[in-house]
């Protein structure tokens, strides 16, 4: 069987991505940035008013890893113009329910940036400037989806969608702090339900097309990385994330790849391609791979942990 066409196979899939979006929209609740905030808390860090106090790193009521956690964050949300304009751009040669989609998902993920900004900027959690100068700098970086055809694109925000939730929701219950943890927890409820938007679109997609959607699938859990990777230092800000067990190789590949996978059956499809198949074999090494690399760094992070326990006894 031919492969299908980006237009083809969205203009075949609109009347699920219709589906999607009517179920979506009864599932999202109202939420407003403003009822999480507590501002009664902020003061003046400077500029044209008179009564200031500059930051210093004793204000902040985050440790040094949930801040490191939020930054990275709010950063990766502050690139919403690009990731707007990149998944235009997918779903462009589609129309209707798909463009009401991306409109409706723009509008609730713009209410993430505002609503980490304001929390970090009232509870003086991080450096005002660090924070404004990071923004500045990646928002000029820019997100590039590196050419990923509409199936693939599906697959990286099914993935990347259902990571940030558990990335979010985790960094909150780390926080120690009951008003960060009710902000990540209301973001990771959004993210969630993206996340099954797309997660589903492709659902249907695998019975359009099905060794077209497996591949891209498979090649997206093999090219995988999070959005915020352009971010400054990112590498060593994500081990640190990952020591604090945030966000690590276990919580990708247990919590990540394979729900996903699974829902999708994907090695069980019958009547793939070869190269679909051959694809697949691959993924499969890759994923034998990964579960290898997530147990060595768990003993490693265990030995770790048992020596500091150690040094201070």
């Amino acid at each position: 069987m031919s492969r299908t066409s980006d237009r083809e196979l969205l203009v075949e899939l609109e009347p699920k991505a219709e589906e999607l979006l009517e179920a979506h929209l009864k599932r999202a609740k109202p939420w407003y940035p403003h009822e999480y905030v507590p501002y009664s808390e902020g003061k003046n860090f400077g500029g044209y008013f008179a009564d200031t106090e500059p930051w210093t790193p004793d204000h902040s009521r985050l440790t040094g890893v949930a801040q490191i956690a939020f930054e990275v964050n709010l950063l990766t949300e502050d690139n919403l113009p690009s990731y707007h304009r990149e998944i235009f751009e997918m779903f462009s040669p589609g129309d209707g329910a798909w463009i009401n989609w991306i409109h409706r998902w723009t509008a609730e993920e713009g209410r993430h940036a505002i609503v980490l900004r304001d929390y970090l900027t009232v509870t003086r959690a991080i450096d005002p400037f660090q924070l404004e100068d990071g923004r500045m700098d990646n928002m000029e970086s820019g997100y590039d989806r590196d050419g990923k055809d509409a199936l693939r694109g599906m697959a990286y925000v099914s993935f990347q969608e259902l990571a940030t939730r558990i990335s979010h929701r985790n960094t909150g219950r780390y926080s120690q702090d009951p008003v960060a943890d009710r902000i990540m927890s209301r973001i990771s409820a959004d993210e969630n339900l993206h996340m099954i938007f797309y997660r589903d679109a492709l659902s249907a997609a695998l019975h359009i097309d099905p060794s077209r959607a497996a591949e891209a699938i498979a090649q997206e859990v093999m090219a995988f990385q999070m959005p915020g990777a352009g971010i400054r230092e990112f590498q060593s800000k994500a081990v640190q994330i990952a020591k604090a067990g945030i966000y690590d190789l276990r919580i990708h590949h247990d919590d990540v790849i394979w729900p996903l996978l699974r829902h999708w059956n994907l090695f069980e499809i019958p009547g793939l391609d070869e190269q679909a198949e051959q694809t697949l074999e691959h993924l499969r090494a890759y994923l034998d791979g990964l579960d290898g690399m997530a147990t060595r760094y768990e003993e490693k992070r265990e030995r770790r942990h048992q020596r500091e326990l150690e040094h201070a006894s």
